[in-house]
């Protein structure tokens, strides 16, 4: 689905321009390059798909499907998939262009689960089921590189800096790699001797820039139980330096199960899903939760992406400090808004700090006649 957000009567709300049919393909892992690009993994293959916005046209009031078997723009009726704002009629239209196909994962149950572009969209990444890491140059397609990157499922992708690629796998290991190089594990528990290495998996890894310091970078992963109890243990966030891949923070995040996790623009907050449903929002340099829904979906969390920082994205905002989206198993698109938090100008401070010296001296000269 294509939707378009905008700020209608002071609210977000929004459009549904296009439905692109998959056929009998779920769309499972996507990624986005050049604004026009789309990696979409379904079932074994990673599909590459090119859609454009274009202005509306007359139209017959016939509707249907188009010559390709695709379903045109329509409008949709009934609530919102988006949680704040009623839906409006389109305005634009979507044209879906499909561009390569490739097989991406040969296990017996073959399934693509991760998808990544690299900085400048000149590299492909994909990862699934048979535990092999694949890279593909873009937008050629050809494969590059694979080789097996972990005993088991990829549940995650991330690109750092020189090309670097971070897996997370369900074999217990998270790892970085310059090519098919092993560079470094990664151990967010050996400054907590309390767990044991299996206790936990890794279950999602991000990179993510440091506010007000676009040249740093910060790798952010989770952490999950690895066996389900009736009383669950915590979930864990840590926060690694993005060079050395030491870690420097780690926070338990509540007992719900993490099923996603995303980094705003500016690397100022996490975003969070659940396997119950459950959305949050946590700000990245103490890894303090700021934003909490329980159960905001029915069922378990696929994805959640912020706004974008764009001019375009901040206009949407309206003056909220961040915009998370999630997406979930129930066919639901929601919209959580983290509102500014108030703070005080810095000469604001100082000021009220030398009223309260000259107060409490007046106070004393008072009390006290001969104190000054």
């Amino acid at each position: 689905h294509f939707l378009q957000l905008e700020q209608i009567g002071g609210q977000l709300s929004a459009s549904l321009l296009h439905s692109h049919d998959t056929e009998t393909r779920a769309t499972m892992t996507m990624a986005l390059a050049h604004d026009d690009i789309i990696a979409a993994g379904q079932d074994a293959s990673c599909h590459i798909l090119r859609f454009s916005l274009q202005a509306p046209e007359a139209k017959s009031s016939s509707g249907g499907q188009n010559g390709s078997g695709e379903k045109g723009a329509r409008k949709r009726k009934g609530p919102s998939p988006v949680g704040q704002g009623d839906t409006q009629s389109q305005t634009s239209e979507v044209t879906v262009e499909s561009l390569h196909s490739v097989q991406t994962d040969f296990s017996p149950d073959a399934l693509q689960k991760a998808v990544r572009f690299n900085a400048d969209c000149s590299l492909l990444v994909t990862g699934g089921a048979d535990g092999f890491l694949r890279l593909w140059e873009f937008p050629s397609m050809k494969k590059t590189l694979e080789f097996k990157a972990h005993d088991g499922e990829i549940e995650d992708i991330a690109l750092g800096p020189d090309n670097k690629v971070v897996t997370a796998g369900r074999d217990f290991q998270c790892c970085v790699w310059q090519q098919d190089q092993l560079v470094t594990g990664l151990h967010w528990n050996e400054n907590l001797p309390g767990i044991p290495d299996k206790a936990y998996r890794y279950q999602a890894c991000r990179f993510g820039t440091v506010e007000d310091n676009a040249g740093l970078l910060r790798l952010y992963t989770v952490q999950v139980p690895h066996k389900r109890e009736r009383r669950p243990p915590p979930c864990y966030l840590t926060k690694w330096d993005g060079k050395s891949f030491l870690p420097l923070l780690t926070r338990p995040c509540g007992s719900e199960v993490i099923s996603c996790l995303s980094i705003s623009d500016s690397g100022t907050f996490l975003g969070l899903g659940t396997v119950t449903g459950s959305v949050a929002i946590h700000i990245a340099f103490s890894l303090q939760r700021l934003y909490y829904v329980k159960e905001a979906h029915g069922i378990v969390v696929t994805d959640v992406a912020f706004v974008p920082e764009s001019q375009r994205g901040r206009e949407l905002l309206a003056g909220n400090e961040a915009a998370l989206l999630s997406v979930a198993v129930d066919s639901r698109c929601k919209l959580h808004l983290l509102p500014s938090r108030r703070s005080l100008p810095v000469w604001l401070l100082l000021l009220l700090c030398a009223g309260l010296i000259v107060a409490t001296i007046l106070l004393l000269q008072l009390a006290f006649p001969g104190f000054l």
